[in-house]
């Protein structure tokens, strides 16, 4: 317990906690977006549960990121370049990441106009949660990434998520 608290890795908490701060303000934009689909008497409980599962899945991620950077094998090649389970994590996270971001941009710039000419589905608390889940996965596999690489107890990358 006391090769915690060494200086070493209070810089790293630092260290770790600024780069949560930073990155994780993309994470509060698309919780506002997505709870802004709701009624609003649902959006403050919409966004208080949104960062409390965005938490839970970065503390997940920690959990999990080690058996992810461990899939190196390689298991097929196409036109000479090999693609570990790794990289195939990597690029459906980026292509969703993608996909959803302009799906949601495009949804803010036609606003009610596209609203009233489109079939109106509302937005589930569920739904909402699922996909601020993940989202939070998505963009938090840098963050995640670095932390693991940086520290070796998770009891540290947990301080600096929370």
């Amino acid at each position: 317990m006391d090769a915690i608290f060494t200086a070493e890795n209070l810089i790293a908490l630092l260290t770790l906690t600024s780069l949560e701060v930073v990155l994780g303000i993309d994470n509060i934009v698309f919780i506002a977006i997505l709870a802004s689909r709701l009624p609003p008497e649902k959006q403050q409980r919409a966004r208080k549960l949104g960062i409390a599962v965005a938490v839970g899945s970065r503390l997940m991620l920690v959990f999990c990121i080690t058996w992810i950077m461990g899939l190196k094998t390689e298991l097929f090649s196409v036109l000479g370049h090999g693609f570990s389970g790794k990289d195939l994590i990597l690029l459906v996270g980026g292509l969703f990441l993608i996909g959803k971001a302009t799906y949601e941009i495009h949804h803010k710039m036609e606003g009610d106009e596209h609203a009233a000419t489109s079939v109106a589905v509302k937005a589930t608390m569920g739904a909402i949660l699922m996909q601020i889940a993940l989202i939070d996965i998505v963009f938090s596999l840098d963050s995640v990434i670095t932390a693991v690489g940086m520290v070796e107890h998770i009891s540290i990358m947990a301080a600096a998520i929370i």
